[in-house]
């Protein structure tokens, strides 16, 4: 509580301190609950734990409701902002209270841009036909969005929705972009086609990746076919997802098995991040993590500009990127961060001992990787390599 009132913060989000550091004087931190009784409108927003399985625990989120209940005027609007499965509030909701739940759309490295300028806020209600309290109205208007009030299960069911299209859009990435690198290919050519198509159109998300990471997606896979199962409904595209995120997953370790580890097991392996993504300390499913725990990777150089090392207990610490390349074999960057990009491929090869670079997510150009000798792998792209004796 302290740090928080020093301005320290425990996360890593672009302009988060600077918003946070201009707002200090209309903000109080407190961990008094007598204090909610001050409120008009009470947001219960703790995130949400799961299990390896993508299971949810929603045990902190109960607490609070309670909390939030017991503590607040009777005129107080409560407001679930946490990802909760759909017939929760609804079990939550009490006769007299005013109980809604908010649909979150939070990007992990986005987080500031999307809560100061949603595309869209969609509010579950007990009764959608009835007005929003007059308070809390007033505030969702200042964004100057859509505002979509609906009953709570299509509240609940929408977040999940949506987190379903982008898994959709993503898994079909993966398998084209898969089938690019075989034949040839370069899903990066036909990506513009498709957002030129109207049925899918320009702000698609047709990125490949190393699976689905960060936690949310596989929880609401989890969601699903937990409600299937008691409801009778067919969730086989659901597992068929779960089973292409966890192949393409190991994308990284199948080439390095095949183009260093098969030759070399002692090989020494340089890793560029281990966040998720890039502009986030998060690691829930980091695609770097699971290639670490493969055990033949047993000489392992490790650096992330917020994430320790440490996590990994069998990899060295890295002072620096390049410091992490130093003698390595091969070289896989797992996060884009943005600072990557700044490495000079040509320094990137006189600290490598090998020529093997793997860029899933094409952070260097082309010519330059050629010019300093590299053979480089992308997602969505056949192998780059430079013809020996060239």
């Amino acid at each position: 509580m302290e740090a928080l009132r020093r301005g320290e913060l425990p996360i890593v989000e672009p302009d988060l301190a600077a918003l946070l550091g201009a707002n200090m004087a209309r903000i109080t931190f407190t961990a008094d609950t007598r204090d909610l009784n001050a409120a008009e409108i009470i947001y219960v927003s703790p995130d949400v734990p799961t299990d390896d399985a993508g299971r949810s625990n929603l045990t902190i989120v109960d607490r609070l409701v309670e909390l939030a209940f017991e503590y607040s005027r009777p005129e107080a609007t409560i407001v679930v902002l946490s990802q909760v499965s759909p017939g929760y509030s609804r079990a939550r909701a009490r006769d007299g209270r005013r109980l809604f739940y908010q649909v979150e759309t939070l990007i992990f490295g986005r987080a500031v841009e999307r809560a100061t300028r949603p595309e869209r806020i969609i509010v579950g209600c007990a009764d959608a036909g009835r007005p929003l309290p007059a308070a809390y109205w007033e505030f969702l208007c200042r964004f100057d969005c859509p505002i979509l009030p609906m009953r709570y299960e299509s509240a609940e069911l929408t977040k999940i929705s949506i987190n379903f299209c982008l898994i959709g859009s993503l898994s079909a990435a993966n398998v084209l972009a898969e089938l690019c690198e075989a034949i040839g290919a370069d899903w990066s050519e036909i990506v513009p086609a498709l957002h030129l198509d109207s049925r899918i159109g320009p702000k698609a998300y047709l990125k490949p990746g190393l699976g689905l990471s960060g936690g949310n997606l596989e929880r609401d896979m989890a969601t699903v076919e937990t409600l299937a199962r008691e409801h009778g409904t067919d969730t086989r595209l659901v597992s068929a997802w779960g089973e292409g995120s966890r192949i393409r997953k190991d994308w990284a370790y199948r080439i390095l098995h095949q183009e260093v580890l098969s030759r070399k097991p002692n090989a020494s392996i340089g890793v560029l991040g281990l966040a998720y993504k890039e502009n986030t300390h998060s690691t829930k499913n980091s695609p770097a993590l699971t290639l670490l725990a493969h055990r033949d990777l047993r000489h392992v150089r490790v650096f992330d500009p917020v994430v320790s090392a440490a996590i990994v207990p069998h990899a060295i610490q890295a002072a620096n990127a390049l410091d992490a390349l130093q003698g390595a074999d091969a070289v896989a960057v797992m996060t884009p961060w943005p600072a990557f990009r700044a490495i000079a491929p040509s320094d990137m090869a006189r600290a490598m001992a090998g020529r093997i670079l793997l860029d899933p997510y094409a952070l260097f150009d082309s010519a330059d990787i050629a010019a300093a000798g590299l053979d480089r792998f992308v997602l969505g792209r056949p192998p780059e390599r430079v013809e020996k004796g060239a």
